[in-house]
């Protein structure tokens, strides 16, 4: 292996914390991951990991020039890509992880127009709604909705959805309808979670609260929590793009429209720590570029 290769090795060390990680997810044997950094602490002549039995610390060192390599396999990445990009021919594989029901409602076909459009490109698909480690997990981006990033999140804007409470006509029957957020304390609530276990936010008096909700059912999938509110068991907050052909159906039916809940954005995330090659961007400028359009009737 050259010198690059021992940094691209070291570099996926420092961000694993393991060898044994290392040579998991690069198919080779631990040893040779062992004897590559230790090549290139032998070649720099300074200690870059502090060995123990139970774990890997980088030595000042190590940071700085963890640091370097990065900025170094950036720029031979970039220069490497700006060649497929004179091709214009994209090429090679994206793995990428997308929301279970968004992702088949709606990142799915166009990922499939995608494959048709660029032949050379191969696709791995994983649907979670969990928030994945995207350097860890060797994820090219992830796909997520949310109302507010993290601090640290690299992100592009691909799209936008609404939330809305809603429930069946026969559940508002049997039930009531509330006419303030706060009403929602004497209903059965059917929760998304991790994301709703503090409550539900609307926009009270100009001022956003999240009000405590309570039920009998959680979940972290959408489309059950909807289904179950189609067959009235209780009230459910879920995006317009889930839930707007029930709406549309007169399954179940919008409330608290006077108090509107966060607009989602929805995101591209990339790691932060390397290159974006030419066919991730060309696949985010896709997908940018048409979900709009797919998602204008349901959150019109």
């Amino acid at each position: 292996m050259d010198r690059l290769d021992n940094m691209r090795i070291y570099l996926r060390v420092a961000e694993l914390g393991s060898f044994a990680a290392v040579a998991r997810q690069m198919n080779l044997a631990r040893s040779v991951v062992t004897r590559q950094v230790a090549a290139l602490e032998a070649h720099l002549g300074v200690r870059l990991i502090a060995r123990s039995t139970r774990s890997l610390t980088l030595t000042s060192a190590g940071t700085v020039y963890l640091e370097r390599c990065r900025e170094i396999l950036k720029l031979v990445d970039a220069a490497e890509s700006g060649l497929a990009d004179e091709r214009q021919d994209p090429r090679g594989p994206i793995r990428l992880s997308v929301p279970l029901s968004f992702g088949l409602r709606h990142l799915a076909p166009l990922l499939m127009d995608f494959s048709v459009a660029y032949p050379e490109v191969t696709i791995e698909i994983d649907f979670t709604d969990r928030r994945v480690k995207l350097v860890e997990e060797s994820l090219d981006l992830a796909v997520r909705i949310t109302s507010r990033l993290a601090p640290l999140d690299v992100a592009r804007r691909i799209g936008s959805s609404r939330l809305l409470a809603v429930a069946s006509p026969e559940y508002l029957r049997r039930r009531g309808e509330p006419g303030h957020p706060g009403d929602l304390t004497r209903h059965e609530c059917l929760i998304y979670q991790p994301a709703q276990q503090d409550g539900w936010p609307f926009l009270v008096d100009g001022v956003t609260e999240v009000i405590p909700v309570r039920g009998r059912m959680r979940a972290n999938n959408g489309d059950i929590l909807l289904d179950a509110a189609i067959r009235g068991l209780g009230i459910t907050v879920q995006p317009s793009f889930l839930s707007a052909a029930a709406v549309a159906a007169g399954l179940v039916r919008p409330i608290l429209c006077d108090y509107p809940m966060p607009e989602l954005g929805i995101y591209a995330l990339l790691p932060d720590n390397r290159y974006v090659p030419q066919r991730v961007r060309m696949l985010i400028d896709y997908l940018a570029e048409r979900l709009d359009s797919r998602l204008a009737p349901e959150t019109a």
